[in-house]
């Protein structure tokens, strides 16, 4: 028999879209829908828990529910060793925007290398007021997120690397071996060696060329569509797709390695980096997490979109199509431009020829950075002249400091020669950075909605407005069915008879 919820003076953190009786139902079901949605805090314990943890549930009578484990920290609770909250999908919908973006930034290891005031200067408000924002949207103060980011990603390294100690500190983000030990010793009552020894670690850990994370999302996922997405879309010498994953160059200063993905048995990824400093952990899973589209909701975003028959239509017949992004905005924005009016094909063998053209004018086989941008020589690599001067332009703005694409409005990069609003709604859709980007004049949207015939994109606006605030996924929706099956977004031709029927 289960305890009833306690009287509702009893203040639980804010959970959007959830009541206590659906965090304590979904808990009891060990829902994965719900994982990464709130964590259950055990007061009688002193842990905080994922609703999939598979122990013994506690009575609820004990339970307090926290939106993110940061808040849960924050109360004296420690992470549960066996369901491992530092796994859970993350859940950032529903904050304002400037919260959001300075989240995102934390999660990505900046606070460890800038001041929180420089990040709020940046987000445009005071430190005061982010400060207040943190406490009111997410339960903790930003010091509190990142000291739990940092500690949880620690405790990942330790479960599941053989990383010395010290490369763990410095991977997590801390400063010294000495505050590290510090803060895990004062948060979780043990040192980080009696947890590695607790976890079955034996022997001296040693330097690693290669380490393996895995990173957990919410079902449904169509892994296999994903792949298909960046199979078509690999930039030749940068990337490439093989039928168990997909794999990319990347460099850390002077350091160049790889990283690859790949799906595993459960609702999981794997992820491998090679030859790559334990310090740029941080920044890639971020980039991972954002291109794999790895903490959507798709439970939420598809109850919402099902409302629209066409729509349904679509996720019955594939269920998990997600938002597949891209590797950073910089690397977006150069695809977006110089897939103007172009087919994928074309731009994909465009994008090669820069990757080659800055191997052999500056030594390193990567896109060109925009002050390498500025001097490439782009004569002959297959576009007309005003999209070169388009590239050239985005170039020197960024290289100039004029601008930040992380930051950058509508306005800055509208005002940009070559930039329309198509190129600016299909970047923010690709790098995450809006939900609700829509490129309504796209022409593959506009006869899917059309029934194969180009529907006028006024009438794809209005269309499109019941979908908000996921028209984003509604567009990839759309881009997939036609790509796979146009026939079942086009309208069967009619007879004279049906014509003339009422």
């Amino acid at each position: 028999m289960t305890t009833e919820p306690p009287h509702s003076s009893q203040r639980d953190e804010i959970i959007p879209g959830l009541t206590r009786e659906q965090c304590h139902a979904a808990r009891l079901a060990r829902d994965a829908r719900f994982d990464g949605r709130f964590f259950t805090g055990v007061l009688s314990t002193g842990i905080y828990c994922r609703p999939v943890c598979p122990a013994r549930a506690p009575h609820e009578h004990n339970v307090r529910y926290f939106r993110f484990a940061a808040a849960a920290e924050q109360h004296g609770l420690r992470p549960c060793l066996r369901c491992r909250p530092e796994l859970a999908p993350a859940q950032s919908g529903d904050l304002p925007p400037l919260v959001a973006q300075v989240l995102a930034r934390i999660e990505r290891g900046e606070l460890a290398e800038h001041s929180l005031g420089s990040l709020a200067t940046q987000a445009g408000i005071t430190e005061r007021t982010l400060r207040r924002q943190f406490e009111q949207h997410l339960g903790a103060s930003p010091k509190q997120v990142e000291q739990t980011r940092r500690l949880l990603l620690a405790k990942r390294l330790l479960t599941e690397t053989r990383l010395p100690i010290t490369d763990v500190a410095f991977a997590a983000g801390f400063a010294s071996i000495r505050r590290f030990n510090d803060a895990w010793l004062q948060a979780y009552g043990m040192t980080p060696g009696a947890l590695r020894k607790q976890e079955g670690g034996t022997g001296e850990a040693a330097p690693q060329s290669s380490l393996q994370l895995h990173l957990l999302y919410r079902p449904p996922f169509d892994v296999q569509a994903m792949l298909a997405f960046y199979r078509l879309r690999a930039i030749p010498g940068l990337e490439r797709v093989d039928e168990h994953g997909y794999e990319r160059r990347h460099r850390v200063g002077e350091q160049e390695g790889l990283i690859r993905i790949e799906p595993v048995e459960g609702e999981r990824l794997r992820l491998t980096v090679r030859d790559l400093p334990p310090s740029a952990l941080p920044d890639i899973l971020y980039r991972v997490r954002r291109m794999w589209d790895l903490d959507a909701d798709m439970s939420r975003i598809g109850e919402h979109l099902g409302q629209d028959p066409l729509l349904a239509g679509i996720q019955g017949r594939w269920p998990g199509v997600r938002l597949p992004g891209g590797w950073d905005e910089y690397e977006v924005m150069l695809r977006a431009i110089v897939g103007q009016q172009v087919s994928v094909k074309g731009a994909i063998t465009i994008m090669g020829r820069l990757v080659a053209r800055t191997q052999a004018q500056f030594g390193t086989a990567q896109l060109p950075t925009p002050t390498q941008l500025c001097e490439l020589d782009l004569d002959g690599i297959g576009m007309p002249g005003s999209r070169i001067r388009t590239l050239q332009g985005l170039a020197s703005a960024l290289a100039s400091g004029a601008l930040t694409l992380g930051s950058a409005s509508d306005e800055q990069l509208l005002a940009l020669p070559g930039i329309g609003p198509w190129t600016v709604a299909y970047w923010r859709l690709r790098c995450g950075l809006d939900t609700d980007a829509f490129p309504a004049s796209d022409l593959v949207l506009q006869k899917a909605l059309g029934g194969g015939d180009k529907l006028p994109m006024k009438e794809v606006t209005a269309r499109s407005a019941p979908w908000q605030p996921w028209r984003a996924y509604a567009a990839s929706w759309l881009w997939h069915a036609m790509s796979e099956q146009p026939a079942l977004l086009t309208r069967p031709t009619q007879t004279q008879d049906e014509e003339k029927s009422p």
